[in-house]
């Protein structure tokens, strides 16, 4: 089958990282660890696993970190390769072991991606697993599969930038005919953003600062309203089509990221702050947001959360953090911050019920409390990689947010 498959060799890891730096266009170039090529189908581990027949792929801001080899080489530790990119999915189960229940032949899905102890089959599992937050698997490097965080990390399941990947039973999700593909391709970041408003539901008194104006940005803010939650959101995005996609999915107010500290003053103004300058460098706010939810993961984006957060409040890193270099770590200290990372999802309470996030997701989609598909802006074919990756790292002309991968038969969807 064709895929688009990573191996980060050292040579290949030192010349296009060298390259890149004058020309983007080597990432996926011929020495790059990014290669677009034929493979052999990955097998069912098990009988209780199924084979997904690819519908769309979506690109993720984490792929994208990937492929541009600025990613923390600690996930190296806990990945196989090669492997197959991609984790967010949508597609129809072509082939299922004889244990895969009433998951059959046929049936549209979406799949959650993680890999914990229910998928490496073993029992009983691990203790974080044993209490809902396979998030946090301790058992991730073992099993019958090899080493990988999720599919599209894992050599031996594929992923969602080939043809076709295998999933166990237990990360399959049916879909009903209310969802559409477009909403079923965002259940998985939308998981991601429910995620932590679940964890620590801000009050409707609070006010919610989202940076970032990306998928995971509008995620943030619509899930805050489908979860009805009243707060005010103040929404810092790069671009205007972002701030517009915000308002439109429930921010109160947009703020145009600018040079510096550029921003400051307009944000000190919603939260009545009071901004005090320095001998040197970005200015210094007294007061701030109630909570702010990172979304970027950039240096630059960490330290505006947490200038920009009141004293005892609350920033949480939903951004992909790496190395962070520039950042200074003086409020965190001096206001007293809660700093808390959030990574994916797991099983949540929520007005008294207990379900999978990514089942919070679905259900909230399915019933329409929320409309996700415009953030789908572009499909391209496999085999249009290229145009498929210069579009979504270049969202200042592209004014992409999402874009997905298509089979090779849906030529001519391109948009």
């Amino acid at each position: 089958m064709k895929a688009l498959t990573f191996n980060p060799t050292i040579p290949r890891f030192l010349v296009t990282k060298l390259v890149s730096r004058a020309r983007r266009e080597a990432l996926w170039g011929p020495f790059a660890p990014l290669q677009f090529r034929d493979i052999r189908e990955p097998r069912l581990p098990g009988d209780d696993w199924v084979r997904v027949r690819m519908t769309l792929g979506g690109i993720c801001g984490s792929d994208l970190h990937t492929i541009h080899l600025d990613a923390s080489p600690a996930l190296s530790a806990l990945s196989s390769f090669p492997f197959v990119i991609g984790h967010e999915n949508v597609g129809v189960i072509a082939e299922a072991g004889r244990g895969a229940g009433a998951l059959a032949v046929g049936r549209r899905v979406t799949v959650e991606p993680t890999l914990p102890c229910a998928a490496r089959g073993f029992e009983p599992p691990c203790a974080n697993c044993a209490r809902g937050d396979y998030n946090l698997c301790l058992r991730t490097t073992d099993g019958h599969v090899s080493p990988g965080l999720m599919i599209g990390a894992c050599r031996d399941t594929g992923g969602s930038w080939g043809e076709n990947f295998v999933a166990h039973r237990s990360q399959v999700f049916p879909l009903p005919d209310d969802i559409n593909d477009e909403n079923a391709l965002m259940a998985e970041p939308l998981a991601c953003a429910i995620h932590p408003i679940v964890t620590y539901q801000p009050s409707d008194r609070d006010t919610v600062l989202v940076i970032g104006g990306g998928v995971i940005g509008q995620c943030a803010i619509a899930a805050l309203r489908a979860a009805g939650i009243g707060a005010r959101i103040i929404a810092l995005v790069k671009y205007p089509f972002q701030g517009e996609m915000a308002r439109r999915l429930g921010a109160s107010d947009v703020v145009r990221l600018r040079r510096g500290d550029g921003h400051y003053a307009e944000i000190a103004d919603l939260v009545r702050g009071v901004l005090r300058r320095p001998m040197i460098g970005k200015r210094v706010m007294i007061g701030g947001a109630d909570v702010t939810i990172e979304c970027v993961g950039s240096s630059r984006s960490i330290d505006d959360a947490l200038a920009l957060t009141r004293p005892g409040g609350r920033v949480v890193i939903l951004g992909l953090a790496s190395f962070v270099s520039g950042v200074d770590w003086t409020p965190l200290w001096l206001k007293e911050l809660h700093v808390t990372g959030s990574y994916i999802y797991r099983w949540e309470t929520w007005q008294g019920r207990r379900a999978r996030t990514m089942e919070l997701a679905l259900d909230w989609l399915a019933r329409r409390v929320l409309d996700l598909s415009p953030l789908v802006t572009h499909r391209f074919p496999l085999d249009e990689y290229s145009r498929a990756l210069q579009t979504a790292m270049g969202k200042a002309s592209s004014q992409a947010f999402k874009v997905a991968f298509v089979p090779a038969s849906s030529r001519g969807m391109s948009t």
